[in-house]
């Protein structure tokens, strides 16, 4: 009887395994409906996104128009001019708040990035009394929203005489636990050989952290960066601060269309001036997570 084996170098089982293999390739026909079904889901996904954007541009006679419509018939930025015309008439200067925003958002972006994988290093690398205590309670502090912890933070931020003053806006933000825990399962997969071959060069552990660590887990703190910028940017700061010199963006366009029906425009438009930063962040960043997870490959 004939061999149906093309290779001889093949066993029966490993070319059966090869077509079994090789018969789950999708066709172009099986790929055109995944890539149909992403198509859809992403466009259901970025409908909210559209109606905003829509919302943003609209006269006042067509944003209550019933059902809602994803077109505008007669697009103004009228919505936007009325922003500068009434944060002309605010406490302080607008730039003002927007100079806060800016501060405190990049200020606590990088120190959540720093102190998360600082924190991370150690706890992923080495070796000490109460490691596994000490991971149990930032695991267990991730059950927990910002809510619960808000009197308690309070009274620390009292004691420590900051309330009304940037640190109480920008220290919350730089301790994360999400953060930490994100770092530490990256920082485990790093391959342990490849540290000790530092330290046998001559290397201390900040040089190692520094110059090797930190490079191999840039998806990591990539991602970081967007989740932690997000959740400043957004953050009014309103429990803290009562100075009106240093309160936030988000709390001088809440106050701007916090005039009922009459400003729902305004409240489109801001709501859009809001959604901004956060967007360019992502996409400065995106590209750079796709790039190190298809060429950097962290393997143990």
């Amino acid at each position: 009887m004939k061999s149906t084996v093309k290779n001889p170098k093949l066993s029966l089982v490993d070319w059966w395994k090869y077509r079994k293999k090789k018969d789950l390739n999708r066709s172009k026909g099986g790929n055109f409906l995944v890539f149909l079904m992403l198509l859809l889901l992403g466009s259901f996904m970025a409908l909210p996104v559209v109606y905003s954007i829509v919302q943003a541009f609209k006269p006042m006679e067509e944003i209550f128009i019933f059902p809602p419509r994803f077109t505008v018939q007669n697009p103004t930025v009228k919505n936007f001019k009325l922003i500068g015309q009434l944060a002309g008439s605010l406490w302080v200067p607008f730039s003002r708040y927007l100079f806060n925003s800016v501060f405190v958002s990049f200020a606590g972006t990088l120190g959540n990035v720093l102190i998360s994988s600082m924190a991370a290093y150690p706890l992923a690398k080495h070796d000490f009394v109460g490691k596994k205590v000490l991971f149990k309670l930032v695991t267990l502090s991730l059950l927990f929203t910002g809510g619960v912890i808000e009197l308690p933070r309070y009274i620390v931020m009292t004691k420590l005489h900051i309330i009304n003053t940037y640190w109480a806006l920008i220290l919350p933000t730089i301790a994360s636990s999400m953060g930490l825990f994100l770092m530490k399962q990256f920082m485990e997969q790093l391959n342990n050989s490849l540290l000790e071959a530092a330290r046998i060069d001559g290397m201390n552990e900040f040089q190692i952290f520094i110059r090797i660590v930190m490079p191999l887990v840039k998806p990591a703190w990539l991602t970081q960066i967007i989740f932690a910028f997000q959740g400043v940017w957004s953050m009014t700061g309103g429990n803290y601060i009562y100075r009106e010199d240093l309160k936030l963006f988000p709390t001088a366009l809440s106050q701007i269309q916090s005039g009922g029906i009459a400003r729902a425009g305004v409240a489109a438009a801001a709501s859009l001036v809001m959604l901004i930063p956060p967007v360019i962040m992502f996409l400065i960043t995106q590209s750079s997570i796709m790039e190190t997870m298809a060429h950097a490959g962290i393997k143990e």
